[in-house]
């Protein structure tokens, strides 16, 4: 029971007292908090932008033309080729379809494609299939494979249809590099770096093992405005002082202020997805290798279909939008101040910002598998070693890796080296003066 001194309490929906608390009752009222977090807690939820596989609604990719399930990638191409009856096709341009070219200067607000809405607790990593040509049950785990095939009938399932639950993406870059270029790519990798290779990496090289895999990225179109902040020099006299190896050269300059103002759009920016390649502890792995690979031309994006994957391993997204806001924000205060760079060029001694703002007016979010040749190494060592990877783009064949040394051939070079480069500057002083 309550008395006139009791307030009354608030339960949840259909309860008779299920009336809105007064502005303040709990909690804190929104208007006096501080304007950035006043406008977060403000803005306008997420647009959804529907990219679902509408024709996918049984999981099967499907032959346009005889119907058959049995679908390949056709090497080399965007092309889907039907192993029944032949037929080749590709699949639609996200770009095209979805518009994603287009309308980056009226970006407002945060868009989220189907495949990039928050991944769902409960998304299961095992999703089960029951097979329309003989009634089985097949089993996909998604966290390895999108694609399976039917034990009893041969049947080909794949996890094509996007449920509303962010475990699947909007879309697929296939690959265009085939095995053989990527193993050749690696191998010649390797070997110019082989004299300071650790030997046992090159006793168990073997890039034949390279595996193809598609990694999850979301691809961020943006409209933002940055400031930045800080202080420039021009020189204006250099003089040298002392004489012989006391010489010191000085120089006079004027600082300046700076200040600049840049609005600018972003189209296709490649963030990982995956909270394991994201994670550049260089102590332990190098993942950074998978950065310095791109870019892929991501325009050239078909719809997500699973047939694409047949043969190829793949990792889903476990980063949500909102993980991936800092290094959103990180990325374009690195676009902004390269694009101020040409206007403070008059400033010869160099401009070193010291205050940085960035207001983001709208961005809008696409989940994406990119295609990756990957050849990875454990070192022995320490705990867990270090893991080394060597990567080839599936779209264009940039490859760069990492290779384990022998660090004392290392260090017996740097000595050489470095004991050539004194003598020369000896004989250089000495034959000069």
């Amino acid at each position: 029971m309550s008395d006139a001194n009791t307030p009354p309490r608030y339960t949840g929906p259909g309860s008779p007292q299920d009336v809105p608390p007064r502005p303040g009752e709990f909690g804190v009222d929104p208007s006096t908090l501080p304007p950035p977090i006043r406008e977060e807690l403000e803005a306008a939820d997420p647009v959804a932008l529907d990219t679902a596989a509408q024709a996918l609604k049984d999981g099967v990719n499907r032959c346009p033309k005889c119907g058959a399930s049995d679908i390949r990638h056709k090497p080399g191409s965007d092309l889907l080729v039907c192993a029944y009856c032949r037929n080749e096709w590709s699949g639609e341009r996200v770009e095209e379809q979805f518009g994603f070219g287009e309308g980056h200067d009226q970006l407002d607000g945060t868009v989220i494609s189907s495949g990039a809405q928050n991944i769902a607790a409960d998304a299961a990593v095992l999703v089960t299939f029951k097979c329309s040509g003989c009634g089985a049950e097949v089993t996909v785990n998604t966290q390895s494979q999108m694609t399976a095939r039917c034990h009893w009938c041969r049947h080909v399932f794949g996890v094509n249809e996007q449920v509303p639950n962010g475990a699947v993406p909007d879309a697929v870059l296939p690959f265009h590099i085939e095995k053989d270029d990527a193993v050749a790519r690696i191998r010649q990798f390797v070997h110019k770096r082989r004299l300071f290779a650790l030997k046992q990496f090159k006793e168990e090289f073997t890039p034949e093992n390279v595996i193809a895999v598609y990694l999850p990225y979301m691809i961020v179109d943006a409209r933002a405005s940055a400031d930045v902040i800080g202080m420039g020099e021009i020189e204006t006299r250099r003089y040298t002082r002392g004489t012989g190896k006391n010489k010191q050269t000085y120089y006079d300059a004027d600082v300046y202020q700076v200040d600049r103002h840049v609005d600018f759009t972003v189209d296709d920016l490649p963030l990982e997805s995956s909270r394991d390649r994201g994670n550049l502890d260089t102590k332990a792995n190098t993942n950074n290798i998978i950065n310095t690979i791109l870019p892929f031309d991501t325009k050239n994006a078909v719809k997500w279909n699973a047939s694409y994957l047949r043969g190829c391993s793949s990792e889903k997204r476990d980063l949500d939008v909102t993980h991936l806001q800092p290094r959103l924000a990180d990325q374009l205060l690195s676009i902004a101040r390269a694009q101020v760079e040409a206007s403070a060029a008059r400033y010869d001694r160099g401009v070193r910002w010291e205050q940085e703002s960035l207001d983001l007016h709208g961005t809008r979010w696409v989940a994406m598998s990119l295609p990756v040749w990957l050849y990875s190494y454990q070192q022995p060592g320490g705990r867990t070693g270090m893991l080394h990877y060597i990567a080839v783009n599936g779209r264009t064949g940039e490859t760069m890796g990492s290779v384990p040394v022998q660090q004392w051939k290392l260090l017996l070079t740097a000595l050489t080296v470095g004991t050539v480069l004194e003598s020369i500057v000896i004989w250089i002083l000495t034959h000069t003066s």
